[in-house]
């Protein structure tokens, strides 16, 4: 998927299953929000472990720059990314499994010294910090994103201001 002004595609988000999809669809418009192209693909490090393969081994040929990878239960895909390329991986736990993806949280961020995953929280906060982690990252070297990300953090800032104009309001008229 190219968005904005034809940008190259540059983060490649790869999920376990379709069911992954409402989830790091999240990390999707937030990487839309920053000008950012994203590709998005269903693969399974247990099912497609080939395709699995191929498509972290030829990312970087494909001009992609880091990968997003999201699996329930015992979420391996990550680690199968970061095992077969030299690009930064981001891993998302989700919550699929009775465990409400604590197994996926754990296998995510217990990788062996050497394959290192860059891991978020679990689910739909995982997804939307995955991608403002893919853009801190890209913003080393693109003014435009690093612009980007100064305004996200301002526009945080503004909206916590906000919700404490309101809340001393509140408080000042509870008295």
């Amino acid at each position: 998927m190219t968005i904005g002004k034809a940008r190259v595609v540059v983060v490649g988000i790869v999920m376990g299953s379709d069911t992954d999809f409402p989830v790091m669809s999240e990390a999707g418009k937030t990487l839309e929000k920053f000008g950012i192209a994203y590709e998005m693909e269903v693969l399974s490090a247990h099912r497609t472990p080939a395709r699995a393969h191929e498509y972290s081994t030829t990312a970087a040929k494909r001009g992609l720059k880091i990968l997003i990878a999201a699996a329930g239960a015992a979420a391996h895909l990550a680690g199968v990314m970061a095992a077969s390329t030299t690009l930064p991986v981001i891993g998302v736990p989700m919550a699929t499994s009775a465990l409400n993806g604590l197994d996926a949280l754990l296998s995510t961020v217990q990788m062996p010294s050497g394959i290192p995953v860059a891991t978020m929280a679990i689910d739909k906060a995982g997804a939307v910090n995955a991608a403002i982690f893919a853009a801190q990252i890209l913003a080393l070297s693109d003014p435009e994103i690093a612009h980007k990300l100064v305004e996200h953090k301002e526009a945080l800032a503004h909206a916590v201001s906000e919700k404490n104009a309101r809340l001393q309001k509140q408080l000042s008229e509870n008295k």
